[in-house]
C-alpha cells in the first residue's frame, strides 16, 4: 500500500506549520523552505512567509550557524571540518558556515579535542597497545578524520600511542573516507 501524500497547506496553515517546526528545532532558510515546498498549496506563498519570519527574528542563519557551531565546538565530539560540512550540507551560505565555525572554534586546542575525543571513544582499551596494529591505527586515524579532526593535529595526538611514527605519517597524504 503505498503512502498517502500529506495534505497540502493554504497560506495561514503552512505559517502554523512553519512555526511549530521552528518549535521544534531550529532550521536553516533552506531547510524550512524544502519543507515548506513539500506541503505548501500555493508554493508562492512560500517566499513571503520566509520573509516575514525572517524580518520578525524567527529564522536567521548567521545565527543558526553561530548556535551550531559553538554548541558542536562545546561538545567536543566533532572536529571544525565536521561541523563546516554539516552546516553547508544544511545549506548554510559558504562564507556565513566558515565565519561561524571559525568562531566557535577560535579559542580551543585541537591537539586537546583530539586527545579527549579519544579517550572517550576507546576508555576501556589499552590504547597504546591497539594502535600497534596498523589496520587499527588506520582505523582510528580515518574515525578522526571523518570525526572532522585535521590530519596534521590528528597524527600529532597518535604519535603519542604509536610506536611506528612512520605509518602515521604516511596516512597523512590518504583521503579521509566520505560519510
Amino acid at each position: 500500500m503505498p503512502f498517502a501524500q500529506p495534505r497540502k497547506l493554504d497560506a495561514g496553515e503552512l505559517r502554523d506549520y512553519a512555526l511549530k517546526l521552528l518549535a521544534g528545532r531550529a532550521l536553516s532558510v533552506a531547510e524550512l523552505k524544502e519543507k515548506l515546498r513539500r506541503r505548501a498549496l500555493h508554493p508562492d506563498a512560500i517566499d513571503p512567509l520566509i520573509a516575514s519570519l525572517k524580518e520578525y527574528g524567527a529564522l536567521n542563519d548567521r545565527r543558526y550557524a553561530e548556535n551550531f557551531s559553538a554548541n558542536r565546538a562545546a561538545a567536543g565530539s566533532h572536529g571544525s571540518q565536521r561541523v563546516l560540512s554539516d552546516l553547508l550540507k544544511r545549506k548554510v551560505a559558504p562564507k556565513v558556515a566558515q565565519k561561524a565555525v571559525q568562531s566557535a572554534f577560535e579559542d580551543t586546542d585541537e591537539l586537546q579535542l583530539v586527545a579527549a575525543w579519544l579517550q572517550r571513544k576507546y576508555r576501556n582499551q589499552d590504547l597504546a597497545a591497539l594502535l600497534q596494529q596498523p589496520a587499527r591505527l588506520a582505523s582510528v586515524y580515518r574515525r578522526l578524520r571523518v570525526a572532522g579532526f585535521s590530519s596534521g593535529a590528528s597524527i600529532r595526538v597518535l604519535k603519542r600511542f604509536a610506536a611506528e611514527a612512520d605509518q602515521l605519517e604516511s596516512l597523512e597524504d590518504a583521503e579521509p573516507p566520505s560519510e
